[in-house]
């Protein structure tokens, strides 16, 4: 596969590096540095877009403005790709309509395109977080998303002490912190293992914007916090057969004890 991606600054060089390092030997990765400071409306994107545009079978959005990701369609024009992903890690740099306005400029060049919020929510069929999530179907994009995209580890556990012994990355998040916070969850239990994961995760650190939103209609929080909580659904998912029950204690009554996740 070749992969062209479109960055402005360290948000988007921390993930190509990844994917360069990561993706498999007959993959081909390379990258357009667009300037920093981009008008808010580009009229013209010849004039942003200056040398050879190289060819891709996919594009990634990975700029940090408005501008930058006005570009998107341009560079998917002049690589002759067929499929493009646009991250919304900071909805301030792809709000909404934006992200409309391209999706439907993309739909009528041909081509199919995900918009995953975060980037980590990303899967072989879906994008985006719970409710949010929205459904794609293109297979270049989905070979993608079955390497880099929503975090997925095998995880090893010692019953004797349900201590965390392996943990592989089947999936890693575009960014890499997926390698990073399993590098330091061996060692530690199931239970501090759910719970630290996202933390970890957002020590790595997460670059994702820390403005609060409304992400649907029943969670207000950050895009950053979204990442961790990500990590944590997977993690706990794993290590959910060696976790402690939970116990509850009614007052004047006996303590109850409930096994993870139930009611």
């Amino acid at each position: 596969m070749r992969i062209l991606a479109i960055m402005q600054g360290q948000y988007g060089r921390r993930i190509v590096d990844n994917i360069g390092k990561r993706a498999p030997a007959n993959w081909a990765v390379a990258s357009i540095q667009v300037a920093h400071h981009l008008p808010a409306i580009i009229d013209d994107p010849d004039e942003f877009l200056t040398g050879d545009v190289p060819q891709a079978d996919l594009v990634l959005g990975l700029g940090e403005s408005v501008g930058a990701a006005q570009l998107l369609p341009e560079v998917v024009k002049r690589s002759g790709a067929r499929a493009a992903v646009a991250a919304i890690d900071n909805t301030a740099w792809l709000p909404t309509g934006l992200k409309n306005q391209i999706k439907n400029e993309l739909a009528g060049m041909g081509v199919a395109s995900a918009f995953p919020k975060t980037f980590c929510t990303l899967t072989e069929t879906t994008c985006g977080f719970r409710r949010f999530s929205e459904p794609y179907n293109d297979e270049t994009i989905a070979a993608f998303a079955r390497l880099f995209g929503r975090p997925r580890m095998r995880i090893t556990v010692d019953p004797t002490n349900r201590t965390l012994t392996k943990v592989e990355v089947v999936r890693g998040a575009p960014c890499g912190s997926t390698q990073y916070t399993a590098e330091r969850l061996v060692g530690l239990t199931a239970d501090e293992a759910a719970v630290k994961s996202g933390l970890i995760c957002h020590h790595y650190p997460c670059l994702a914007s820390m403005a609060k939103e409304q992400i649907d209609t029943a969670l207000f929080d950050t895009l950053m916090h979204i990442s961790g909580y990500v990590m944590q659904e997977e993690v706990e998912k794993e290590v959910r057969p060696f976790m402690e029950p939970a116990r509850y204690f009614t007052p004047g009554e006996r303590v109850e004890t409930r096994e993870p996740g139930g009611n």
